[in-house]
């Protein structure tokens, strides 16, 4: 079975619930928060054991110039959205992880597919209420985001688990609420600005 099954099961709900859900704007409450790891062990520095705390990579850029105040409201906007956004997207890329290495213990087809319709229901029991507050520019935000943490479009993620036809229908139905499942990320090109602030999000720095 491929990895993008599982994939497609948390994107198919983190789009539809943020589409249905307009322009509402997202709260404090019931937020994910982003890890920030830091690595513990000892080394040996002549003869004597020492604890040796491995961080994340801090990152430095120049200062941003903002032209107005707008412009620094869309960037604080940008930074809050990406930190409401970007655990969902690490969220499904765990979950395809961990399911999909626990399908390798099951026995048969018939087992496998039980395991995921419950990943499916336990996911939307416990997430649906974060997705449901997002705004349309937070749901743009995930597809990419996902597409970021897993490697593969939201439309070929889809297509993989529910066949080419309903593939069309979801990104006829993102269109339509001015998204669309083929967009890829691009931290070199359109989304450089966003890879600057998922980077210093992962470090603790915003």
């Amino acid at each position: 079975m491929k990895e993008t099954v599982l994939t497609a099961v948390l994107v198919i709900l983190c789009f539809s619930q943020s589409a249905l859900a307009g322009d509402v704007k997202s709260t404090t409450n019931d937020t994910l928060q982003a890890a920030i790891y830091v690595k513990i062990g000892r080394a040996y520095y002549k003869g004597d054991s020492i604890p040796n705390i491995t961080l994340h990579t801090f990152y430095k850029h120049s200062p941003i110039q903002f032209k107005n105040d707008k412009a620094r409201e869309r960037y604080n906007r940008m930074v809050a959205n990406i930190k409401y956004v970007y655990p969902i997207a690490q969220l499904a890329k765990q979950t395809l992880i961990e399911t999909y290495d626990f399908l390798q213990t099951l026995p048969d087809e018939k087992t496998k597919k039980a395991h995921i319709a419950a990943v499916e229901k336990g996911v939307k029991e416990q997430y649906a209420p974060l997705v449901k507050k997002m705004s349309r520019s937070q749901g743009k935000l995930l597809v990419k985001l996902i597409n970021r943490e897993c490697g593969q479009s939201s439309y070929d993620m889809v297509k993989a688990f529910l066949g080419p036809f309903k593939a069309g229908v979801y990104q006829v139905f993102a269109g339509l609420y001015g998204n669309s499942l083929t967009k890829k990320y691009d931290p070199k090109g359109e989304d450089k600005f966003t890879e600057r602030i998922v980077l210093m999000v992962e470090s603790g720095q915003l």
